[in-house]
């Protein structure tokens, strides 16, 4: 167990670094196997196997995306008049998201997070603006703006996945090049992780698995932790390589890390 999630938070680190994932599409499958591997399909735990996954994932993602929003504002690749006011429509979404989670059954999680995935691969690939960006972009009010984070924050956060799926070709679209779209999503994981991450905290009393040890609410302490101590090690591997992509393939092999994930969690 102990080297998947070694390996997996390598993995987790760089794709967070490289295209803004939020580490949430490689833990959330990840996370979900291990726990019917490890305490069987018939366990508590595996009942809510998606719910320890999202929450799980929350936690990472606070990291990652603390560390990579100061590495990326060090870089000056945030723009803060283009970010701030998703940044508040995001936080808001996060605690209904996490919320939501709470009160739904795993496998309808787990449907979900395999029907958002296949329907923005298709996104990518079909819709115009995402594999060439746009220069023909259009203004968006502060009132549709904030209508977007919020939006983006629920679907994330009930989720587990960062948000990245929706604002990189969100920003994308708006003729924003891939290295600043992965490194602005990043930094509009952080408001969704920290309000998702407290949400699950607050609310651990209610948690089903509070007479399970290693674990607080629904998150998985001893995966929490490898993961993270893994995932620096994967964002300092892949820091020097994020300018060196051109934007072509940075745009074409985001989609394709999508179906990777996409076919673990179907099969």
């Amino acid at each position: 167990m102990t080297l998947w999630l070694i390996s997996f938070g390598l993995i987790s680190g760089i794709t967070t670094w490289l295209f803004g994932f939020g580490g949430g599409f490689v833990t959330v499958p990840l996370l979900y196997t291990l726990i019917l591997t490890l305490w069987g399909i018939d366990s508590l735990p595996a009942e809510h196997a998606m719910q320890i996954a999202v929450a799980t994932s929350a936690l990472i993602m606070l990291f990652s995306a603390a560390v990579t929003t100061i590495k990326h504002h060090k870089a000056k690749r945030l723009d803060w008049n283009i970010m701030s006011t998703l940044f508040i429509g995001i936080a808001f979404g996060g605690i209904l998201g996490a919320l939501l989670a709470l009160t739904v059954e795993g496998t309808w999680i787990k449907w979900i997070f395999i029907g958002y995935l296949f329907i923005t691969i298709l996104d990518c690939y079909f819709r115009p603006g995402f594999m060439s960006p746009t220069h023909n972009v259009k203004k968006v009010t502060k009132a549709k703006e904030s209508i977007n984070g919020t939006v983006i924050g629920i679907i994330a956060a009930f989720l587990g996945v960062g948000g990245s799926v929706m604002t990189v070709p969100l920003l994308r679209r708006r003729g924003t090049p891939m290295v600043q779209s992965a490194a602005m999503a990043n930094a509009l994981t952080l408001p969704l992780a920290l309000t998702a991450t407290f949400t699950y905290v607050a609310l651990s009393f209610t948690s089903p698995l509070n007479s399970e040890s290693g674990f607080i609410g629904y998150i998985w302490l001893k995966a929490a932790l490898i993961l993270i101590c893994s995932t620096w090690v994967g964002l300092k591997i892949s820091e020097r390589f994020l300018s060196r992509i051109p934007d072509k393939w940075h745009a074409r092999v985001y989609p394709l890390l999508l179906s990777l994930v996409l076919i673990v969690m179907l099969f």
